[in-house]
């Protein structure tokens, strides 16, 4: 208490004690700075979980464990069952049966193929592609007055009959582009042939090179071959990709390395045996076929290594068709023409020889 509050009158005092007592809290104020100030729950909890650490660890218990061959888990569990074995059975025998009953041989050569496209559905899925390829070239197509065409049309009657497939509709398209050297026969008789290829060709010989190795694509079914292979290769990408976690991408180029090119470049070595006997039958020089691939191959600019291209090597071309040449002759002198191509020697020998004789 001050040293001034005993003085003051009893009235003063009387009066200042219950005024005090009104005013003055029931708790000293002392009390009330000692407890703290807290935030309620719900909102202590709700800025924690905006702002404060988040806790990313799971219990162990609940905690995926990863496994690379985890899908394996369900074909086993398939085999394993009691019926696993006959599914198993009955999917390799319904593969062979497909397998054994779409086996065939190709028309000359006899080489053992699969094949489940009949020829009726290759003629309609290229019937697409022919439309789309007319649509492409519009405003290039020469017409058949045209020098090049009566050329192509020339040599191709008289392949026609020495392919055996005189019942087709054959048309003949000539595309004017000196820039590409590439001629095909669709599956029907659709021939496209681009004038890049035909400068290349420095005779009619050379020419019924070309056409006979397309139009022996067409002869083979070489196109139904190679969409009948996808009914095996499409099931291998899936199983890779499926229990080994092999990538779609990886596995389809590892199949298209190690299957679809090696396959692609024994049909194109077959459409060269095929038209060399052709043109030979056809009364044309075989020997023409060994200038034309010795020309391609000096053009060539950039040719990948054989394994990782489509079509056979030119080097290897000659050397292959260059072993195929007696053959060739032997057809040739065999044909409607070998009368008339024994007396053409014949007369060129004699001409050698009085030029011998005269001038030797």
């Amino acid at each position: 208490m001050f040293r001034g509050f005993s003085s003051l009158s009893p009235a003063f005092r009387a009066v200042s004690f219950p005024l005090r007592s009104k005013i003055a809290p029931s708790r000293p104020i002392t009390q009330v700075h000692q407890t703290p100030f807290r935030l309620p729950s719900k909102l202590l909890s709700r800025q924690a979980s905006q702002w404060g650490p988040k806790n990313t660890s799971r219990p162990a218990g609940n905690r995926q464990k990863y496994d690379r061959f985890n899908r394996n888990q369900q074909f086993y569990d398939l085999w394993n069952s009691p019926n696993g074995y006959r599914y198993g059975i009955v999917f390799v025998g319904l593969g062979c049966g497909v397998l054994y009953y779409n086996l065939e041989r190709v028309p000359v050569t006899g080489r053992l193929r699969f094949n489940c496209i009949s020829p009726y559905w290759e003629e309609q899925l290229a019937g697409q592609q022919d439309q789309m390829i007319l649509s492409e070239h519009r405003g290039q197509i020469l017409s058949s007055s045209h020098p090049y065409s009566k050329m192509v049309n020339r040599v191709l009657q008289r392949l026609i009959p020495a392919s055996g497939q005189e019942s087709l509709k054959w048309e003949v398209h000539v595309i004017n582009d000196p820039h590409v050297k590439n001629a095909f026969v669709m599956p029907g008789g659709k021939v496209f042939v681009f004038s890049g290829i035909i400068d290349i060709c420095d005779s009619e010989d050379g020419l019924a090179a070309i056409l006979g190795h397309e139009i022996a694509h067409q002869q083979a079914h070489h196109m139904s071959e190679k969409i009948s292979k996808m009914v095996f290769l499409i099931p291998i990408i899936f199983s890779l990709w499926y229990f080994l976690d092999v990538s779609g991408y990886t596995s389809q180029y590892l199949l298209d390395l190690l299957i679809s090119r090696p396959g692609s470049r024994k049909m194109e070595s077959e459409a060269d045996y095929l038209g060399l006997l052709m043109m030979s039958q056809a009364c044309y020089d075989p020997d023409a076929a060994v200038k034309l691939w010795q020309i391609m191959k000096n053009q060539e600019q950039y040719a990948p290594p054989q394994f990782l291209s489509t079509h056979p090597a030119s080097e290897n071309r000659v050397t292959r068709i260059q072993g195929w040449l007696p053959e060739a002759y032997d057809k040739r002198a065999q044909s409607q023409c070998g009368s008339t191509i024994g007396f053409a020697d014949q007369f060129k020998r004699a001409v050698a020889r009085e030029d011998d004789f005269w001038f030797g």
